[in-house]
């Protein structure tokens, strides 16, 4: 589990770095510094909470990391979005994506933690 945690973290930190540059291009920087490093924060905690998640089945198969990542995406996205007045829709969108993107790369290079139990008996 702590490799799983600590990959899916750093890659919510690295994605998050995207999402810097892209929030700067459609929002600006000068007078949303607070909200960039918010999304940037963002980034690294949907990582580490699906890093958490690796013994959450939601469906069995191979789909579950993608329907949870695309869950846990659009729930702490989700809170980011409204708590900041509904201010950029497309780095809601991309919060989805970036779940189901890191669930689906930590899980196929990690494993999920009841695949990893499973392996070890």
């Amino acid at each position: 589990m702590k490799k799983r945690v600590v990959y899916s973290t750093v890659f919510g930190a690295v994605l998050g770095g995207f999402c810097i540059i892209g929030a700067i291009q459609r929002l600006g920087y000068t007078g949303n510094e607070l909200f960039i490093i918010a999304l940037w924060y963002n980034r690294v905690i949907l990582g580490f909470v699906i890093g958490l998640s690796g013994n959450i089945v939601i469906v069995k198969g191979k789909k579950n990391p993608v329907i949870r990542g695309v869950i846990l995406g659009g729930v702490i996205g989700g809170s980011f979005f409204l708590s900041s007045g509904l201010k950029d829709i497309n780095g809601f969108y991309a919060s989805i994506v970036y779940g189901l993107l890191i669930d689906f790369f930590v899980t196929s290079v990690i494993g999920s933690d009841i695949n990893n139990s499973l392996h070890s008996e």
